[in-house]
């Protein structure tokens, strides 16, 4: 392996150690610890494990949490309400609920329930609105983490020509919204894309965000490139990235792992939204 293995998890402590830093200073303010609440509507278990790994790391940093699991048959109405009464809670400052919801439930309508000003996922149609137009808000939280983690290696992104892979509404279009709001020169990439490999050749950046294993190999990196690899695929041989790591590890400048990359990541820039979701507003 010749490229730089950039570590996700010693990235995510930092930003978890500012974290902890600016939610005491919040709660010096406040008089009490910034909060999130999450929603878990029905039993799945992958979810269940990711809510409980969110709450750990809230008390970590000293955010508190409440939580609420729900029914899979619960009313649709009901749900709303409850996101609504969350939202105009002045003890609450951030409100996830954890997708996907159960079959029958309408996603867009529950995420819609939520405040702009508490949506730490930045799924609702309001900060997405202000990514897209480089006005602030708060910001999806794994395209976030991406940004963060190349802005602590170092990785100059004015000026440098990225290629995005994928184009989905939680990690893709808001990583290109970023991206160009620092100045990168950038190609959104998909399942239409017409030689994939050669858009990716002349990439100094490539972020590939598509959930298809080992879909980047070698042929697709330009020597020296930094390569970001957002997906996580759960197969036979265990979790597995979009990018075939060993082979493309030997071409490109820095790669990060899968798992142990954007992972970490994503959770920490969820506390890091509750923070600043959290400051009292002028």
């Amino acid at each position: 392996m010749t490229a730089e293995l950039i570590d996700g998890k010693a990235i995510a402590a930092s930003v978890r150690a500012d974290v902890t830093t600016a939610a005491a200073e919040v709660s010096e303010i406040l008089g009490r610890s910034p909060t999130l609440a999450t929603v878990l509507v029905g039993e799945d278990p992958a979810s269940e494990v990711y809510i409980r790994n969110k709450h750990a790391a809230c008390a970590e940093v000293g955010i508190e949490s409440v939580h609420r699991s729900l029914s899979a048959d619960i009313d649709e109405g009901e749900l709303v309400a409850l996101v609504e009464s969350m939202s105009v809670d002045p003890e609450i400052d951030g409100i996830l609920v954890q997708l996907p919801l159960p079959s029958g439930l309408d996603e867009d309508r529950v995420i819609g329930a939520i405040s702009p000003d508490k949506d730490v996922d930045g799924l609702t149609t309001s900060n997405a609105g202000l990514l897209a137009t480089g006005r602030p808000g708060l910001v999806p939280c794994t395209p976030a983490g991406v940004i963060e983690m190349l802005d602590r290696i170092g990785f100059e992104l004015e000026g440098a020509e990225a290629v995005v892979i994928g184009r989905s509404q939680l990690v893709g279009r808001p990583l290109v919204s970023l991206l160009l709001q620092r100045n990168a020169t950038v190609t959104v990439c998909h399942s239409r894309t017409r030689d994939l490999a050669a858009t990716c050749r002349r990439a100094d950046l490539v972020i590939a965000a598509v959930g298809v294993p080992g879909l980047v190999g070698p042929d697709f990196i330009k020597p020296g490139a930094t390569v970001i690899d957002v997906g996580i695929n759960r197969t036979e041989d265990g979790l597995v990235g979009d990018v075939e790591f060993e082979p493309v590890a030997e071409v490109a400048g820095a790669i990060t792992p899968v798992p142990g990359g954007v992972g970490p990541m994503t959770i920490a820039m969820l506390l890091a939204n509750t923070v600043s979701a959290s400051r009292p507003r002028d």
